[in-house]
């Protein structure tokens, strides 16, 4: 059983692997192929945004894809380059070096594999569940902001204007204000044509590949227009030949110095891209019923990342378009997403050339679309309606993408989560609770109206009691003996609350002992399971008292009942428990 688990965790791929029957390879053949389709565009598309020539996008969805297949966990899952890592490079290399240059290449290869290297090591030091605590308003927030920053990085394309490369957005629609005049009208005509044969194509025929379609009507219109006009007339500029040649070998340069520069990148782009590549795989998880690790997946995303280094791959996470499409398709098993980056090899060799033909203004238009498409409008108005909390994290992660670093966005996003989080953790919510009389059973409600015991407060505490929140709760439950000083009594409803840290139990014995000393005492009904182990861990128990501990209600009540000043309740009309019932006035 050992040696089994032992390759199962260096060989994950043998989990699926006898799930690729006769009818399951026939349907990740053609999902395989599909990919393989959609991920010529797609990879010209994304180098594009992350300032890099157009076939190293090429080369991130070939080995990295295979790799991450073969080591991740998702059944569905396809990893290639994607929009929001290309934008997360762009911003955090091009402030080095020049995009599409050797040293800017050189660099995003190191940044490659340093990521791959910290995901490969969340992994083995099981961390995939950090990714929870990353708001889905972060993801949102930066999704849009950078769908901003993709459009308006290409508007130099779409409009045929020269503008100076690394300009921030609101600079650089500056600079397209004062060229308006500039603006070539053939080069925008070919964007504007291809804008509206994607949409056409999605509207009418969605089931076609837009973006292929798109740009071949583009590249039409653009030979069109420069055999009719002229070519020195429409001056409109392509995306040049790809190299037809299979991955090239590369290395990333490790020194110290460069260490140093990239970290805060490196941390960055690992953090999203992991979150985009869980949250994907999650999704489809759920519509197949499968059992995700999440901890696999950062080993395998880790390892595409550091092999892909090597062969000319820059950073590669989970595809939101090539997984849906993948899954869509019909895929069964990961070896879809390997026959994908297989195929994709092969379609390289023989059709990369005719990318001679491909316009920068069609390539812009289609860019435009994938900004459109990144900004998920039925979210950010469900966001906007339902927390101002959440609206907050949005909104600051939206507008830190435009203003700031993009890598320091992300972590601001992240941690205003963190911090609004802890905020409203502090503040645990605090219930009196009263045994309603209109029941035989009398199960505690929350009435303001119905009287409560004289002498025995009860208080439900609806959160974690830890250092941040003991503050909150000694202040709600001074506040409530302060004004009945008589309820010396304490009887604390425990079963919302979920973990208690050395703060907590030390706050409720010093509760405890003060509640005694006034001459009444601290009780505890309904604790977890593991509240309970962690108060035997920490020796609190004893000094709580383990008889003031109880399981159920009725338990409690009884017991307390007894140790009650029964001339008080000689005196009390209320009748507020069953046990009150046996006294007699």
């Amino acid at each position: 059983m050992k040696w089994q688990n032992l390759q199962l965790a260096v060989f994950p791929f043998l989990r699926w692997w006898p799930r690729v029957t006769r009818k399951a390879l026939h349907y990740d053949l053609m999902a395989g192929l599909t990919g393989a389709v959609i991920a010529l565009p797609q990879g010209v598309a994304f180098a594009a945004i992350a300032g890099m020539p157009p076939e190293y996008g090429l080369y991130a969805g070939m080995v990295p894809a295979i790799v991450a297949a073969l080591f991740g966990s998702s059944w569905h899952l396809v990893s290639g380059p994607t929009t929001a890592a290309s934008i997360v490079i762009f911003s955090a290399l091009s402030q080095h070096a020049t995009p599409g240059s050797a040293e800017y290449v050189q660099l995003a290869l190191t940044l490659t594999v340093m990521v791959g290297l910290i995901q490969f090591t969340m992994g083995l030091a099981r961390f995939g569940t950090l990714v929870n605590f990353i708001s889905h308003s972060v993801v949102i927030g930066f999704t849009a902001g950078a769908a901003i920053l993709i459009a308006t990085s290409q508007l130099k394309h779409f409009f045929g204007l020269s503008l100076p490369r690394g300009g921030n957005f609101y600079e650089t629609l500056s600079a397209v204000f004062s060229r308006w005049s500039e603006i070539n009208p053939y080069i925008t005509a070919v964007g504007l044509v291809t804008m509206l044969a994607g949409i056409l194509i999605k509207r009418f025929k969605p089931r076609f590949p837009s973006m292929i379609v798109s740009m071949l009507v583009g590249s039409v219109a653009a030979f069109a227009l420069s055999r009719i006009l002229g070519a020195d007339v429409t001056k409109i500029a392509t995306v040049g030949a790809l190299p037809a040649s299979l991955p090239p070998l590369s290395a990333p340069t490790l020194s110290l110095t460069t260490i140093k520069m990239l970290a805060p990148a490196a941390l960055a782009t690992t953090l999203f891209a992991l979150t985009e590549a869980v949250s994907i795989a999650r999704s489809l998880a759920d519509k197949t019923g499968q059992d995700l690790d999440a901890n696999q997946e950062f080993i395998g995303q880790g390892l595409s990342n550091i092999v892909g280094c090597f062969f000319s791959g820059y950073v590669a996470t989970g595809s939101f378009n090539r997984s849906g499409l993948n899954y869509q398709a019909g895929a069964r098993t990961p070896l879809a997403a390997i026959i994908a980056g297989a195929l994709l090899i092969v379609l390289v060799l023989l059709v990369a050339p005719l990318t001679a033909y491909l316009p920068d203004a069609a390539m812009a238009g289609i860019l435009f679309l994938v900004a459109w498409g990144l900004i998920d409008i039925p979210h950010i108005r469900k966001v906007l309606r339902a927390s101002r909390y959440e609206t907050l994290i949005m909104g600051t992660t939206f507008f830190a993408t435009l203003f700031l670093e993009l890598e320091f966005a992300i972590f601001l996003g992240v941690m205003l989560s963190l911090v609004l989080y802890l905020k409203r953790t502090s503040h645990p919510r605090l219930r009196s609770r009263i045994p309603n009389p209109r029941q035989a059973e009398r199960p505690f409600i929350t009435d303001p109206s119905l009287p409560e015991c004289p002498q025995l407060k009860i208080v439900r505490i609806e959160d974690s009691l830890y250092f941040g929140s003991v503050n909150h709760v000694r202040e709600t439950i001074n506040a409530m003996y302060r004004e009945n000083p008589g309820q010396k009594h304490l009887l604390i409803v425990a079963r919302e609350i979920n973990f208690i840290d050395m703060a907590g139990a030390d706050f409720l014995v010093r509760l405890a002992r003060e509640r005694k000393a006034e001459g009444g005492g601290l009780y505890l009904y309904h604790i977890n399971e593991g509240v309970c182990d962690h108060f035997r861990l920490i020796d609190d128990l004893m000094q709580i008292g383990p008889e003031n501990i109880y399981e159920t209600k009725q338990e409690a009540i009884a017991e307390i009942f007894l140790k009650l000043d029964r001339t008080i309740c000689d005196r009390c009309t209320a009748r507020i428990f069953l046990e009150c019932q046996t006294i007699t006035q």
